[in-house]
């Protein structure tokens, strides 16, 4: 997907006479740091301090002060600002852009990042609630402009460089069941249901009952029409609840995008939950989710506009803050971010596609907080800011219910797949093979 955001540089108080002096030091400043990624830097009046010799990949134009002042300051909250509001424009293709800025940021996380991951805020039931009305209740029909044709808001998986995302999806709820081992008869506990793909997929291919909590009450309504629709209302109950109301003993725990907004604070509610309602003998689970590599809180603008509340923990958390204090162990883990940066590429060229009914519907400032969403997080799965991670666990009295990952695969699998996928798209050649 390519963008060419082009500012209209118009007439500002700042220009009228005022010395410019230190509106070039700060932006030559600015410009040094962003240098080193090939991104050049405008002012208002349309003068840069770009001096390198090479072709830059892309520009920031800066509407006013007030924005280059922001994002020297705090550029993480005020980059997603500004260009939400206008006030900064990129010229070129904004994913290749913030793509480079990703790269520019500290592998390792300073104190202050480690100080807010710690703080991370304690989802209660009434927030999480909050928080679920502010994304995903935005509408149905938003969703359904741009995501597949089951309306499924995760990664995807592509077992081939040509496969649809509408394909890509079905294979990656194919690929949880299996990693699951669903066994016709058995109950499901899903927390986290979406619109209700997967519970209705497994209920459908794989003869198991779901009962699937969800705080949202759109996706509520729209899965119980579904499963209405689909005749699968008496294996699939979608309950309006948040999951720490679940009772019960459940064969299977099921969680896919849920986990990155129950807060740290609160990961041993998530863990007493599993505890109590995970079989003993037999029992499994698996949790999909965004993650980490080091303990960092999500994109503070991404927390303020698109996400409130949520945060992406480590693989150290998970295991230790949720799985071994309710007596499981991990049998498997597996990272699939690069599949989502796949997604999100999906994602955003279908949002592109659809911008101007989004933007005489909700807005252009809404169009644009959006857009910069979508590029944002494919860049940072694409640079490994971020992680997808799928975690298989039992209960440690347990056998695992596999001896090898074998069948997993054997149907998805082509050796095509290595051969055509370009990694450079996501790894240039200038930065190293690292991306940071």
């Amino acid at each position: 997907m390519s963008h060419d955001r082009t500012a209209t540089i118009g007439s500002h108080p700042e220009d009228t006479g005022r010395p410019r002096f230190l509106d070039l030091w700060l932006a030559a400043r600015l410009e040094r740091l962003l240098a080193t990624v090939d991104v050049r830097v405008q002012l208002w009046d349309g003068q840069s301090p770009w001096t390198s010799s090479r072709r830059p990949i892309g520009s920031l134009v800066l509407g006013d002060r007030c924005t280059l002042l922001g994002l020297i300051v705090n550029p993480e909250l005020w980059f997603g600002e500004a260009y939400t509001t206008g006030r900064l424009q990129v010229q070129g293709d904004l994913e290749r852009v913030l793509e480079a800025l990703y790269r520019l940021s500290a592998p390792i996380p300073s104190w202050w990042d480690r100080l807010r991951a710690h703080l991370a805020g304690a989802i209660t039931i009434s927030s999480a609630r909050r928080n679920a009305h502010r994304h995903y209740d935005l509408g149905n029909e938003f969703y359904r402009l741009w995501l597949d044709d089951q309306m499924v808001y995760s990664c995807a998986y592509f077992p081939e460089s040509t496969t649809s995302l509408d394909d890509a999806q079905r294979h990656k709820l194919d690929l949880v069941c299996r990693k699951l081992r669903l066994r016709p008869g058995e109950h499901v506990l899903e927390a986290g249901s979406g619109w209700g793909a997967l519970a209705l997929h497994m209920a459908r291919q794989h003869g198991v009952s779901v009962t699937a909590y969800n705080v949202s009450h759109e996706q509520v309504v729209y899965a119980r029409e579904r499963a209405a629709r689909e005749g699968l209302t008496s294996h699939v109950a979608f309950i309006e609840d948040d999951y720490r109301s679940a009772t019960g003993r459940f064969d299977a725990f099921v969680s896919v995008g849920m986990l990155e907004h129950v807060g740290r604070r609160r990961f041993h509610e998530l863990s007493e939950v599993l505890h109590r309602t995970v079989r003993r003998d037999g029992g499994r689970g698996l949790l999909h989710f965004i993650g980490r590599d080091t303990p960092r809180p999500l994109n503070a603008w991404i927390r303020r506009r698109i996400f409130p509340g949520a945060y992406p923990p480590t693989l150290t958390e998970v295991t230790a803050e949720i799985l071994s204090p309710s007596g499981m162990s991990v049998l498997d883990v597996e990272n699939l971010r690069l599949h989502y940066a796949r997604t999100l590429a999906h994602w955003g060229e279908q949002f592109g596609s659809v911008a101007d009914l989004v933007r005489a519907t909700y807005g252009e400032q809404f169009r644009r907080a959006w857009e910069l969403y979508l590029a944002g997080s494919e860049a940072s799965f694409a640079t490994g800011w971020l992680q997808l991670f799928q975690v298989l666990f039992a209960p440690v009295e347990s056998a695992p219910s596999f001896w090898t990952r074998a069948e997993l695969y054997a149907d998805h699998w082509s050796p095509s797949f290595t051969r055509h996928v370009t990694l450079d798209r996501w790894f240039p050649r200038s930065h190293g093979a690292t991306g940071r």
